[in-house]
């Protein structure tokens, strides 16, 4: 009982930090929560099947998971979106009901919560209110879309590897997050590169003194002269 307990706190906790549902009350949280189920995907689980997609919604607890698209003729791929911690997906499948085509993949074990789409959309029909918060967040998913298909048809792959390594810098203690601890292939699929590319481009900023390679580990080590580098080739200061 008491685990239940705790484990309902901590849900009520992430639906509150989720951006599609803050302000609920207390009374819509606990509505809320009773049409989730909790699911554990291990690392390297690869999600292909977009009826599952389609008829589910999740919320992630812990983990990272990447959403991707792959090119069927070279394998390339792309990947659209690094999600974790109270991320949600799939919203668009939420909004307009139709399949949506891209996949996803478990980067760590992760936690998530998973909804019928046809039984939150009946709940949110009735909470209609709540559909204002979708906005913002849809809003800033097709902006992050949106700068990345500017940069990979305008910038360089210096610079995108730059602006992807300033992008996840903790403002506070100014510690690479989220992607540090991700492999050559993986940062090259977020820039639109490949893995060779990004490992020369990763030993030039090693060499300039900007960060610090060791084994599966990437970390700043001058911030101050990465941005000088990307200002210099006229790009955004992140922080």
């Amino acid at each position: 009982m008491k685990g239940a307990k705790q484990n309902e706190v901590f849900f009520s906790t992430t639906i509150k930090e989720c951006t599609l549902f803050k302000k609920l009350s207390s009374k819509e949280i606990t509505s809320l929560l009773e049409l989730f189920h909790i699911e554990d995907w291990p690392k390297e689980t690869c999600i292909i099947n977009h009826r599952k997609l389609f008829y589910h919604f999740h919320i992630i607890l812990s983990g990272r998971i990447k959403m991707y698209q792959v090119d069927t003729f070279n394998g390339k791929e792309l990947t659209l979106f690094l999600l974790t911690n109270n991320d949600v997906f799939d919203l668009f499948c939420l909004l307009d009901g139709c399949e949506h085509n891209v996949y996803y993949e478990c980067l760590d074990d992760a936690k998530v919560l998973a909804a019928p789409m046809d039984t939150l959309r009946d709940w949110l029909n009735k909470n209609p209110k709540l559909y204002k918060n979708f906005l913002p967040y849809a809003g800033s998913q097709l902006r992050m879309l949106e700068n990345t298909v500017s940069d990979m048809t305008f910038t360089n792959i210096s610079t995108r590897l730059i602006k992807l390594i300033l992008k996840n810098v903790n403002k506070s203690s100014k510690n690479l997050e989220l992607i540090n601890d991700l492999s050559n292939k993986e940062l090259a699929n977020l820039i639109g590169s490949t893995r060779a590319v990004v490992n020369r481009h990763l030993q030039k900023l090693k060499k300039n003194g900007c960060i610090k390679l060791s084994r599966n580990r990437l970390e700043i080590k001058d911030l101050n002269l990465l941005l000088h580098l990307l200002e210099n080739q006229g790009g955004k200061n992140y922080l």
